[in-house]
């Protein structure tokens, strides 16, 4: 399968910018195309057929994510996600300010809401000795971390995060991680996930997956019509909570972005989550061998265990806009932050953009002796 996997993407490649998004493969193309050709022709059982996607696309969730098929929840975005957990938490909270926004605004508004307190937690990496440090006088009801840090690309350790927490709640936003590591995603309490990045299943599709722990404890105020027992039961009543994780849902979603979802996942299961992983970390450690060559500054992590298919970088004495320019003309496309840049590769990439970052830095000058 896995020529199959590889032969199924046709992005440029310099493409080196999957923590931002992730271009989806041909099938997730398909798939959403199809979909809205069924739309365009609707007839009778057009809807309800597209409709069938969603339990294509949660069941393959469950199964890659090792939660039971009534864990997993379909979600739009991981904000989306991320809100109904908020907003469904009782007590306070730690979470580090260094978290990406779409992890800090719903525990803000929560918090704003009187449904929960935010502790903010030191600077540096969430371990869990920064966490078991934390903790004591803090009555937290739960963590909230990110799988894998959107700058940094350090990858939490959540088996560690977990066992230091015992029964307190663990959030996990795995955006950055979901697809790119080969992880026990269970040791999570809530994890939420969009499918835009390394999913590579299109914008608007995502997962969340709940644990039975969390279900017995969280109390959804966002749950929508459709997270009750007999939504179409249209009888101006309100209804119970529906079992499991379907209770974080707010309205239908679309079924077009359900298929690209359900494609996308099938994928990635056909060719296998650790294969995929190893073939990002054998990238990332061709990266990093070239940016040592070429003696830039790695800001990112480097050992195997605390990283994903996230490297970020600088040139010192060398202006962050003018880095990202000089990797643009060599025809990389990634991202800057202040004055560095950040650089993901996927099992798609080739040594064609390893070489053209390389011919970057030594347009810049970037040696080992200028460093």
């Amino acid at each position: 399968m896995s020529a199959g996997y590889l032969s199924s993407f046709a992005e440029d490649e310099g493409y080196l910018d999957f923590a931002r998004v992730g271009p989806p493969s041909r099938p997730v193309a398909e798939a959403g195309t199809a979909a809205l050709a069924a739309v365009s022709a609707a007839g009778l059982g057009t809807v309800d057929e597209l409709m069938g996607a969603e339990g294509r696309a949660l069941a393959a969730a469950s199964r890659l994510l090792g939660f039971p098929p009534g864990n997993v929840a379909y979600s739009p975005s991981t904000s989306a996600g991320l809100f109904q957990a908020a907003f469904a938490v009782h007590g306070p909270v730690l979470v580090s300010p260094a978290e990406f926004p779409a992890n800090l605004y719903p525990w803000w508004r929560a918090a704003s809401a009187g449904r929960v307190g935010v502790v903010p937690l030191p600077a540096g990496p969430v371990t869990p000795d920064a966490v078991r440090t934390a903790l004591p006088g803090s009555d937290a009801a739960a963590l909230v971390v990110s799988a894998v840090d959107f700058a940094t690309g350090f990858r939490a350790d959540l088996p560690g995060l977990r066992e230091v927490l015992g029964e307190r709640l663990l959030v996990v936003d795995a955006i950055q991680g979901l697809g790119a590591v080969d992880e026990d995603w269970t040791a999570a309490d809530v994890l939420v996930a969009g499918g835009q990045k390394w999913l590579r299943s299109g914008w608007s599709t995502g997962v969340v997956a709940v644990s039975d722990r969390a279900l017995e404890r969280l109390d959804p105020l966002l749950a929508g019509w459709t997270g009750v027992q007999d939504a179409t039961g249209y009888d101006g009543e309100e209804h119970p909570l529906a079992e499991g994780a379907a209770r974080f849902s707010t309205t239908n979603t679309s079924p077009v972005a359900q298929a690209c979802l359900a494609a996308g996942l099938e994928l990635l299961e056909a060719a296998g989550p650790a294969w995929v992983a190893g073939r990002i970390s054998a990238r990332v450690d061709e990266l990093l061998e070239l940016l040592d060559r070429r003696g830039v500054l790695v800001t990112s992590s480097r050992e195997r265990a605390a990283r994903a298919g996230i490297v970020a970088f600088r040139v010192p004495g060398v202006d962050g806009a003018e880095l990202h320019a000089a990797l643009g003309r060599a025809g990389v496309t990634c991202t800057r932050h202040g004055e560095r840049v950040r650089l993901s590769v996927h099992a798609t990439t080739t040594p064609v953009a390893l070489q053209r970052v390389d011919d970057a830095l030594s347009l810049l000058g970037a040696t080992a002796a200028q460093a």
